[in-house]
């Protein structure tokens, strides 16, 4: 029995509420924390899935080319080795930019601020055709917490969701690699601890942490009741049990014209 590769970046953004929901789904995982350690395998043979969690980095480089994380080259080579081999992928904030940077799209610094506590995204007509979001409603409640935001998607990408601030809040490249802006595996308590750790932030933006953790708190069942049966699908596709799996062809593209026409 096969498990999904669950990449943690950041000590305080764990699986959570999302583990929970793949358990139940039967979909066991194994978890690399390379902030501690930990190495990336240089390929996914033997994995079923690859998750990859939200953290505190940036996902591009900085002004000298250092990367956001020491092992960010390497985790975005699985991000195209996933996607090349149809692994079903799923990237959570951070690890949805990784993945969008991973394939020639931009992560940058917001000039729209931070984007934190909780929201509603407005799924696109292509959502309609996905086989994890076309069960998702047109307005779902999401919570977010980013600084960053990615302001290009890569040219293969399909954009599913959106928001008027931030305008790239869920894609997909392939047919089995989803992208989130936004966090959907976060419990009350897990949130309340980015709030003490954020508090120098919150305060730059004039916000009361107890509200916003209260919030936050207030929108959990909703939160779950949208997020739970995606992760249960994710975890069937992995599974190769769900049964529409396949994404129609809804036809040729776009193509060239040809010379003299």
């Amino acid at each position: 029995m096969g498990t999904a590769l669950v990449i943690q970046n950041d000590p305080t953004d764990d699986l959570r509420r999302l583990g929970d929901w793949l358990a139940e789904a039967g979909l066991e995982v194994t978890v690399l924390r390379p902030y501690a350690g930990e190495a990336l395998p240089e390929s996914l043979d033997g994995f079923l899935a690859l998750i990859v969690l939200g953290g505190d980095q940036s996902a591009y480089p900085d002004a000298a080319g250092t990367p956001g994380a020491p092992w960010f080259p390497a985790l975005e080579g699985l991000l195209r080795k996933a996607v090349r081999h149809r692994v079903p992928t799923l990237g959570v904030c951070l690890g949805g930019q990784l993945l969008a940077a991973a394939h020639g799209g931009l992560v940058e610094r917001s000039t729209a601020g931070p984007e934190i506590g909780p929201g509603l995204v407005g799924k696109r007509d292509a959502a309609d055709n996905d086989p994890l979001f076309k069960w998702v409603p047109l307005l779902p409640d999401v919570v977010q917490w980013h600084r960053d935001e990615i302001t290009e998607l890569p040219l293969n990408a399909v954009l599913l969701a959106a928001s008027s601030r931030y305008p790239h809040q869920a894609f997909r490249i392939g047919d089995r690699a989803w992208g989130l802006q936004f966090h959907i595996e976060c419990d009350a308590a897990m949130f309340a601890e980015w709030t003490r750790i954020g508090s120098e932030e919150l305060d730059e933006l004039g916000y009361d942490a107890e509200v916003v953790a209260a919030a936050v708190e207030g929108v959990l069942a909703d939160v779950e009741e949208v997020w739970q049966p995606f992760a249960v699908r994710f975890a069937s596709l992995a599974l190769g049990t769900l049964p529409d799996a396949d994404i129609p062809n809804t036809g040729a593209g776009r193509t060239l014209p040809l010379l003299g026409q």
